[in-house]
């Protein structure tokens, strides 16, 4: 029997058209369903235009009503391809990792480098393995580009003009496609804990800063001011700030007592953080910080928005961010699945 997969077109590259401003888009799931058909094999596709925007126009309010169509939609297909544009296509993935944690159905996130209108695009390889991968059968949220398939909250938009714009970051591809077909590795994929429920709520105010040398404590208080709950800071190395001249982490000391949410990861792309290691990190601990380890960026302000919209109690928030929920994160001591 025929898997029946629903394709939700949010827009991006992979739908665009030259128009007076510059690439926008502009096709529809009518306009692509003809070349959809051709790369969806034995399975019975359902087109659903949701959103036509680029990516750069995507807000976590449509993170929400995204995961709440999928929740819908979950009972009535055998999967569901989510086209959307690369720029925020790896904080939509990894969002909806939590929003939509223990699906019981593939939700696949792609997108193309090149508009499908592009006799050369990457759109049509990236679509045909969405929509394989979603009639494979295996629950979760993944993100599809350049033959790969990526757990999605473990996505990175790592190149601007490659085809091969997105890696894995820290963890294996789930699968990879070669001359022998997809090769699939089952032991990286999450294994459901529970029944599916839906938690869509977050929290949207939250504020992600880079360090660099010179930034000056009164950032930190003018966030506070602006009235942000939770903070996430790409620090230097495995998780260095500053604690002579300008006392940075004594700052931060302040902003957690005062009640907001300190996440610190490192600005390097691989490896993660580890706040036990330096006289630094251990300051930053001792103020109460909580570790982001070798979650990516997107991963973990994703997941502090989430989190934030769950609850407000310290305890309890720490509590989410001491254990590992879709496999965005390896905490120190635990094996990999």
């Amino acid at each position: 029997m025929s898997k029946k997969i629903v394709i939700l077109n949010t827009g991006g590259t992979l739908s665009s058209v030259i128009k007076e401003n510059g690439l926008a888009p502009g096709l529809s799931t009518e306009d692509m369903q003809e070349k959809l058909k051709f790369v969806s094999g034995n399975a019975k596709l359902e087109m659903i235009d949701f959103w036509s925007v680029d990516s750069a126009n995507i807000f976590p309010e449509d993170w929400a009503e995204l995961a709440k169509k999928v929740s819908e939609l979950r009972t009535k297909c055998d999967g569901i391809v989510i086209i959307h544009g690369t720029d925020t296509l790896a904080y939509t993935a990894s969002m909806l990792s939590y929003m939509l944690n223990n699906i019981n159905i593939p939700v696949v996130v792609t997108g193309s480098q090149l508009s499908m209108s592009n006799p050369i695009a990457d759109a049509m390889e990236n679509c045909r393995l969405a929509i394989h991968m979603a009639a494979a059968g295996y629950p979760g949220v993944f993100a599809v580009f350049n033959r790969k398939v990526m757990l999605g909250c473990r996505t990175s938009k790592v190149r601007s003009h490659s085809f091969d714009a997105f890696d894995s970051i820290n963890y294996p591809v789930v699968a990879e496609v070669s001359a022998m077909g997809m090769t699939v590795n089952e032991s990286v994929i999450p294994v459901r804990s529970g029944a599916f429920h839906l938690h869509n709520k977050f929290s949207d105010k939250v504020f992600m800063l880079k360090m660099f040398p010179g930034i000056h404590r009164s950032m930190l208080k003018s966030i506070a001011d602006q009235g942000y709950k939770g903070l996430y800071i790409e620090a230097y190395g495995i998780g260095g700030m500053p604690f002579l001249k300008h006392d940075f982490i004594g700052t931060i000391e302040e902003l957690v007592q005062g009640g907001m949410t300190v996440l610190v990861g490192t600005q390097c792309r691989y490896e993660g953080s580890d706040l036990s290691v330096y006289e630094t990190g251990q300051r930053a601990l001792q103020c109460g910080v909580l570790q982001a380890h070798d979650m990516t960026s997107e991963a973990a302000l994703t997941k502090l928005m989430w989190v934030l919209g769950k609850t407000d109690k310290p305890d309890e928030i720490r509590d989410y961010f001491s254990v590992n929920i879709c496999n965005e994160v390896t905490i120190k001591g635990d094996a990999m699945n």
